[in-house]
């Protein structure tokens, strides 16, 4: 149910500007959704759809993107891909260190365009 919130900001946010810039019907909308964040695409198109009932984003489709995980190694400075299943037994592929990782990415949410006439 966390993606009612983040639903509701990303509406909030794409309406103020179709307004700024006039528009008079919003088709889709392009996020970029972090593997960590745990948002489902299924929950936030159903989200979306019931938020935006009687708005010019009312039909609109999103477009997600999934971003892997990212981790950077704070013993040599290496950045690396990780699957989540592996998130708490990763090391780095580098140097072998087997410690805390510095998230580089994973847990981003943001809309990256909209596509409206």
């Amino acid at each position: 149910m966390h993606e009612l919130p983040v639903v509701e900001s990303i509406l909030n946010i794409v309406m103020k500007h179709a307004e700024m810039n006039q528009v008079q019907k919003i088709v889709s909308i392009s996020l970029i959704v972090g593997e960590l964040s745990d948002l489902e695409a299924e929950w936030m198109q159903h989200y979306f759809d019931f938020l935006s009932n009687d708005t010019l984003a009312e039909g609109a489709r999103l477009k997600i993107t999934y971003t892997p995980i990212i981790l950077r190694c704070p013993q040599c400075g290496h950045s690396f891909q990780v699957k989540k299943e592996h998130l708490t037994t990763a090391s780095c592929p580098s140097c072998a260190h087997d410690g805390k990782f510095d998230l580089v990415s994973g847990k981003e949410y943001y809309i990256k365009e909209m596509e409206a006439y």
